[in-house]
């Protein structure tokens, strides 16, 4: 695998890492879906395809931190109607990737951000704002609930980039900010979990890349805190508008990088 070792690093390109770790722990906390700044940060720092190996456990760092925070409010109805969609979405990801370029990969998942955050802005805007999360029962929300799994499925397993995606689903959903941050949370830790077999396998992670993820885990923990901090003094219109905004921006990034 190509991954530098974090002795090769320079100095700012480890600071930059730093931030973008902590980022992660932020976003995990407080906005869902800010990480895709992490995920260029990353793909700028080190090699595109084998930055996705080495940012992978430094999420599920992030992940453990949130589920420890907000493990009482997940809603696991919606999670079990989505594993087997997303199942079938890392396949095809890990697929796509065998014979996907970077450019490739990254003027997709920007195009699929984007489509997101446009579709859940127009469902927004017509739906009640106060629909609960059993919705996801109906047969209209178990149709919705596969196609954004695939898509989530997908995109997490090219580029790590599944974050958004499920945060659209999420709040065209009707979750609240705490049942949103406590659903998301247990769902990306036990996908994420279940992606390191398919990277290992793809040469994405090996001994080198865990060496600079223990390093780069320092700074996760608090980027978490900061995060559980803020999301207290966030209201839930200013929530969403956030997590919209840097669904948009990571979309952005992945298409114009």
């Amino acid at each position: 695998m190509n991954t530098m070792t974090l002795w090769d690093i320079s100095p700012w390109g480890f600071a930059a890492l730093a931030f973008a770790a902590l980022l992660v722990g932020f976003s995990k906390t407080a906005v869902s879906g800010a990480n895709t700044v992490s995920l260029a940060v990353f793909a700028a720092v080190l090699p595109a395809r084998a930055s996705t190996g080495v940012l992978l456990p430094v999420l599920i760092v992030g992940d453990v931190l949130a589920v420890l925070t907000y493990r009482r409010h997940a809603h696991w109805p919606t999670l079990w109607r989505l594993f087997p969609a997303v199942a079938a979405g890392v396949v095809l990801g890990t697929l796509f990737l065998v014979w996907a370029d970077d450019a490739v990969v990254r003027t997709s998942i920007g195009a699929i951000l984007l489509l997101m955050a446009a579709v859940t802005v127009w469902r927004r805007r017509r739906a009640d704002q106060d629909v609960e999360p059993d919705s996801v029962t109906t047969r209209a929300g178990g149709a919705k609930a596969r196609s954004y799994g695939v898509l989530g499925g997908f995109t997490t397993m090219v580029a790590n980039a599944g974050g958004p995606v499920m945060s659209m689903y999420l709040l065209s959903a009707g979750f609240r900010k705490l049942g949103f941050l406590g659903t998301s949370a247990f769902f990306f830790l036990i996908v994420n979990v279940s992606k390191v077999p398919f990277s290992a396998g793809l040469g994405l992670i090996d001994g080198r890349s865990l060496l600079l993820d223990a390093a780069l885990a320092l700074f996760v923990v608090p980027g978490a805190f900061l995060g559980k901090w803020a999301v207290n003094r966030i209201n839930q219109r200013l929530f969403e508008q956030l997590v919209i905004a840097a669904t948009v921006v990571g979309g952005l990034q992945l298409l114009l990088r």
